[in-house]
């Protein structure tokens, strides 16, 4: 969120406050979106654009993490993320296949993060990363498909997993259908005997 104002306003608006909401750090009046969503109940996680397999084709950024990148080179970048607004509990990924996949990379990055006090939480591509800091794994991006059918089908298998499990994390884009499927699915959750919690009622160590 943040680049795009109608569909970040949307989000913010129409969305439950149980939803968390991420925002790109290269936004124009990020601070203010921040606030904007923060008074609206949602907790928010700042996006950490991280290097993907097919870099520079598919370029996150001038601020991008390099897998390869030096640690004090890292740690700079991520600072300027950082440093972009207030009000966030924690970082999430915008992509990252190769960053993520980084041993050292990763060891600069959950350092920093560490001494911050702040959480991470991946879109499910970290999964198999620990680290020591508070952290979440989605179990599903709901959206690798654009169709609200599809869409409808990933957000029921979450629930279905939560019923099963306990619990289950899902992460989604803000696509027009992605928010308004996700908004018409969370009006019967509570019927249907599923609670819906934030972000950060997931986290373990």
């Amino acid at each position: 969120l943040g680049l795009n104002a109608k569909a970040t306003r949307e989000a913010i608006a129409s969305l439950p406050p149980e939803v968390t909401l991420s925002f790109v750090p290269y936004a124009d009046g990020l601070q203010g979106w921040i606030d904007m969503a923060r008074a609206a109940g949602h907790e928010v996680l700042l996006e950490a654009p991280m290097e993907p397999k097919d870099y520079p084709d598919n370029d996150p950024g001038p601020y991008t993490l390099l897998a390869d990148g030096a640690p004090q080179e890292t740690t700079r970048r991520l600072e300027w993320v950082l440093s972009r607004a207030s009000g966030y509990f924690g970082v999430t990924n915008y992509l990252g296949s190769r960053f993520l996949a980084s041993p050292n990379a990763m060891g600069v990055f959950e350092n920093d993060l560490r001494q911050r006090g702040l959480a991470f939480i991946d879109d499910g591509s970290a999964a198999h990363v620990g680290g020591g800091i508070p952290r979440a794994s989605a179990d599903r991006v709901v959206d690798d498909q654009l169709d609200g059918p599809t869409i409808e089908a990933q957000l029921t298998a979450l629930e279905t997993q939560a019923q099963r499990s306990g619990q289950a994390l899902g992460s989604g884009f803000a696509y027009p259908v992605t928010l308004a499927e996700a908004q018409r699915w969370s009006q019967g959750l509570a019927s249907r005997g599923v609670q819906l919690v934030p972000a950060s009622a997931l986290m373990h160590r």
